[in-house]
């Protein structure tokens, strides 16, 4: 069931129509408005549609970031697992040789 939140972000307040969590909608809000309140600082000359913009290219390479950086750390566990199955199916050999003899 959807509600609506009404959310404060550069000093405007905006009806959020959403299924989420409301706390989780005023969470994501406060965040979008840390981030517009920063790039204010640091371009105080910039309109609300560019400072807008600013803010949404500064997500989105903080989530490619981070979904790059869970990719690498997937892929090395990929590898750290199948070394460490090498070395089980050799500790099982051995054990087995040995059984046989």
């Amino acid at each position: 069931m959807s509600s609506i939140v009404t959310v404060e972000i550069g000093g405007q307040r905006y009806p959020i129509r959403s299924v989420l969590d409301e706390r989780y909608v005023a969470e994501l809000a406060a965040y979008v408005d840390q981030k517009m309140r920063a790039a204010s600082d640091s371009a105080p000359a910039s309109d609300m549609l560019g400072l807008a913009v600013l803010v949404a290219l500064n997500i989105a390479d903080e989530y490619f970031r981070e979904r790059d950086q869970q990719s690498v750390s997937s892929d090395d566990l990929h590898e750290r697992a199948t070394r460490l199955e090498r070395i089980l199916d050799e500790a099982l050999a051995q054990v087995a040789t040995k059984q046989a003899v």
